[in-house]
């Protein structure tokens, strides 16, 4: 076992390393570049979306990105197939990181708020997963957390499938709409969303310190 999860780490840095000197990963520093290197690659232009995005999301690049851009490059159809399996090719690099190469590193580096969700994954392991993918998606900490957990590997992913089929529906179907509805909007409108921002932001922190101090 030792042996095989330094096989796994020196894959995975060797793969950055290749995609690095082969000038992959500055393709992604622009946008225009992106789109226009995928849709010259066709068909590979899936498998690099998808090979870029699970190697890069879970050590700290965020899946939104990955997400949101989709549907500026491709018909929504695929760009929902895309980001399904990117998003579940992630969750399952992130998740099998965690529990099979660094469990005991990780572990001891969990905030304690993701562990008052331990007693609910051992009793509705699939529901769990389900609505803590549905509401918080992707990031790295969520793929650790259930690496380090009880929860089996079945029931995370099928609880993740789930949990990210309609978040991911909704941006793939009303990603390119939006952006044109942005990129169009006066600047009065992107003052309104600051704002609203700002708002959302200090009134979550106000209920967390009220809960803190209860």
């Amino acid at each position: 076992m030792p042996a095989a999860r330094i096989a796994i780490v020196v894959a995975a840095v060797l793969g950055l390393v290749v995609a690095h000197q082969l000038g992959v990963l500055d393709q992604f520093a622009e946008p225009q570049r992106v789109r226009d290197a995928l849709l010259r690659l066709e068909a590979w232009g899936y498998v690099a979306f998808i090979v870029a995005y699970a190697l890069l999301q879970p050590f700290g690049v965020p899946g939104t990105v990955f997400v949101f851009a989709a549907p500026l490059v491709w018909p929504w159809p695929v760009a929902f197939a895309l980001s399904m399996t990117g998003t579940m090719a992630a969750s399952v690099v992130g998740f099998s990181f965690a529990r099979f190469v660094a469990r005991d590193w990780i572990a001891q580096r969990i905030p304690e708020r993701f562990h008052q969700y331990d007693a609910a994954l051992s009793r509705q392991a699939f529901k769990t997963v389900f609505w803590l993918r549905f509401v918080f998606w992707m990031p790295p900490l969520l793929h650790a957390f259930f690496g380090v957990s009880s929860v089996s590997f079945a029931a995370h992913f099928w609880g993740s499938v789930a949990g990210y089929a309609l978040p991911l529906l909704a941006v793939s179907y009303f990603g390119q709409r939006l952006f044109d509805w942005l990129i169009a909007a006066p600047p009065a409108v992107w003052v309104g969303l600051g704002v609203a921002t700002v708002l959302v932001v200090a009134a979550a922190w106000w209920i967390w310190r009220r809960r803190r101090a209860a």
